[in-house]
């Protein structure tokens, strides 16, 4: 975790900055907004700033937007001043921690960012089997090819690779080349010098320059242009990178992971992928099974986010019922581990009685595994599907919907990461509600109304 503070905090960033250290962040600090930015092009990143409420936040959330640096950003202030925790939220700040600062509530921004939990947490033969490949590559220094579908876990085995190799020292910095538009992606991954292309409003270091010593993850690879592939070949080939608008190249040294969706065989015979470039990547190819493919981890994994997100949402605990990991068992999981996840997250959220019975399972196509039939308890009214017969399923949607975006006090894009749907789904069904005369709750943490 590598934590940037912004600002003096009065005082108190002696001691925010010894919590994170304590709790293993690696902590940079900069007194003003610009000083903060001029660390984040010159290479060195973060993966959490924290920002003096007093500054301007708006200013920073924008310039990380215009300059594409995705980072979660959290308000400190002194006190409880609640106006000034309001600003910070709306201007874009995803929380607010008053100062002094607690032990625990540092612990919990630092371990919520983190999250992206890098356990693989794993039963089956066939997982086990992968992380054992895993085991074998990683302290090599050849390149990686991860492939597997959408949801399987590909950046976990990259992050996996990268903390059991030789370079685990050095940072782990990853590109999603299908999330950044084509004209800017050569721009993110080599860097660009002031005034080289409209927008470039300073010199930003890229990721190549930025993963130097450690390791650099090129998730989705296959969705990359043709045209770049061919940068990118000469950049691994050489061990250099050239800056937009540099005549100097600039010597590095990485690891590269790269991962894909697809059968990159066929992307290569359809000239979607150069074939040159395919096999430097592939010098060792991991494959991640479905998890239809690896039934033995539905009920570990289904524990685990119970586990999580009970803790999340600070709810009663409550064991996975039978019938619960019955429908579990028999769902086929299009989405795989991530799919798995969301599902238990609505399970935990939805749950009544004394366990997660199968009427809280509700699957993202919305279809909740209820339909199995209720036995023995379940149908004694004590908290199995008696709550939800005679409802359609539109009822109980709609009431999912709203109840969750109640607990998350209003914020659309918390709520639209639990349920499972987009924030555009989430927005177009709370407008349908409304109309149709349902109280729905008003957009917070910063959000606006959609127009």
């Amino acid at each position: 975790m590598r934590l940037l503070i912004i600002g003096t905090l009065d005082g108190q960033i002696g001691a925010a900055s010894k919590i994170a250290i304590d709790r293993g962040a690696k902590v940079q600090q900069a007194n003003t907004v610009d000083a903060g930015m001029k660390l984040l092009r010159g290479g060195h990143g973060a993966d959490l700033i924290m920002i003096d409420v007093a500054l301007d936040v708006a200013e920073l959330v924008h310039s990380l937007e215009s300059e594409r640096i995705s980072l979660t950003v959290v308000g400190c202030g002194v006190g409880n001043d609640t106006q000034a925790a309001v600003r910070a939220i709306r201007a874009g700040a995803k929380e607010y921690v008053p100062l002094p600062p607690s032990t625990d509530l540092i612990a919990a921004v630092l371990e919520a960012v983190a999250e992206e939990s890098h356990a693989i947490v794993h039963k089956d033969p066939r997982m086990a089997e992968v992380l054992r490949l895993a085991d074998q590559v990683a302290p090599s220094e050849a390149s990686v090819l991860v492939t597997g579908r959408s949801g399987t876990g590909k950046e976990l085995i990259a992050r996996y690779l990268h903390n059991k190799s030789k370079r685990n020292s050095g940072r782990f910095v990853a590109v999603n080349c299908a999330a950044i538009p084509e004209n800017l992606l050569e721009s993110e991954l080599f860097g660009h010098e002031k005034g080289a292309f409209t927008g470039a409003v300073a010199r930003r270091i890229g990721k190549f320059e930025e993963a130097n010593g450690g390791t650099l993850l090129l998730d989705e690879i296959s969705e990359m242009d043709p045209r770049l592939q061919a940068k990118l070949l000469r950049a691994i080939q050489e061990k250099e990178v050239d800056r937009i608008g540099s005549t100097k190249p600039v010597k590095v040294d990485v690891r590269i992971v790269a991962t894909s969706n697809r059968e990159m065989e066929s992307e290569v015979a359809a000239g979607n992928f150069r074939e040159d470039l395919y096999f430097r990547l592939n010098v060792m190819n991991i494959k991640i099974p479905t998890l239809a493919e690896r039934p033995g981890d539905i009920d570990i994994l289904a524990e685990y986010f119970v586990k999580k997100y009970t803790e999340a949402n600070g709810v009663d605990a409550r064991p996975l019922g039978s019938d619960a990991l019955k429908a579990l068992r028999g769902h086929n999981w299009p989405g795989n581990v991530r799919e798995l996840e969301n599902t238990m997250h609505r399970a935990v959220l939805l749950a009544s009685g004394d366990e997660i019975g199968p009427d809280a399972i509700m699957m993202s196509d919305g279809e909740i595994s209820s339909s199995l039939g209720a036995t023995g308890s379940e149908s004694a009214g004590d908290g199995g599907t008696d709550g939800l017969v005679g409802r359609t399923v539109a009822d109980v949607e709609r009431d999912l919907i709203i109840d969750t975006v109640q607990h998350c006090l209003g914020n659309r894009t918390h709520a639209a990461n639990i349920l499972g749907i987009s924030i555009r789904t989430l927005r177009n069904k709370l407008k349908q509600y409304g109309n149709d005369g349902f109280t729905v709750p008003v957009p917070g943490d910063g959000e606006r109304p959609a127009p």
